[in-house]
């Protein structure tokens, strides 16, 4: 099936976009929606570092500005316009259980007459973020809720120590599916090289901490 995948740079929506071009699904472009101020929705990684992770992957891109107000219409128009122009009958999702997610995800979908496909619905999280690392990706935290992980868990790297270390919080879910954290992948089984950048201000934002993440040449 012709698809497109949701794509937030980080480890969730990457392996989603795996598992699903894995089961045989051709993945016609991924879709990154950032915000006026050019910065991924969720994740708050610059448009820049992003274009260079595609590029990376070698998949073709949309990356989109979108509203926060009319979101769900801008959606809708642009899914519409590609399943007409592009032939594409699903949306590959990263979501793994938060069920007002999902029930906004069929509701939607029902509408657009294409189907939703979520490779991580519904997975345990502990053999989760297992499998991701089991898989090869590497990746980074580049996000953390300010009132559940202070700014020293910026840039680690996600790993059988990180895990650890998450487990023994006893509060944060392990693949942060509750916005605990966010990650950016830089390498892994989808990627024709790594991503090559340098890690920049961690920013105190809104109750949460971000970790400027910029392309390695503006080091230079």
């Amino acid at each position: 099936m012709r698809v497109v995948s949701l794509w937030s740079g980080g480890k969730d929506s990457c392996f989603a976009c795996y598992q699903a071009k894995s089961r045989g699904h051709k993945i016609v472009s991924v879709f990154n929606f950032v915000n006026p101020q050019r910065a991924s929705l969720s994740h708050g990684l610059s448009a820049e570092i992003i274009q260079r992770q595609l590029a990376a992957v070698d998949i073709l891109f949309l990356q989109k500005s979108m509203p926060k107000e009319g979101y769900r219409q801008a959606f809708m128009k642009l899914i519409n316009e590609w399943k007409i122009q592009k032939g594409i009958g699903a949306i590959v999702f990263g979501d793994i259980y938060l069920q007002e997610h999902k029930d906004w995800i069929d509701k939607v979908c029902d509408e657009l007459k294409v189907k939703a496909i979520l490779p991580l619905w519904g997975k345990d999280t502990r053999r989760l973020i297992a499998e991701i690392i089991g898989a090869g990706f590497k990746a980074i935290v580049v996000s953390t809720r300010a009132d559940l992980l202070g700014p020293e868990w910026l840039g680690r790297q996600i790993d059988e120590e990180f895990i650890k270390e998450i487990k023994a919080l006893g509060n944060i879910d392990l693949c942060g599916e509750r916005g605990e954290y966010h990650t950016f992948v830089y390498d892994g089984p989808l990627f024709k090289k790594p991503v090559e950048f340098i890690t920049g201000k961690k920013l105190l934002k809104d109750n949460r901490w971000f970790l400027k993440l910029l392309p390695k040449e503006e080091a230079r």
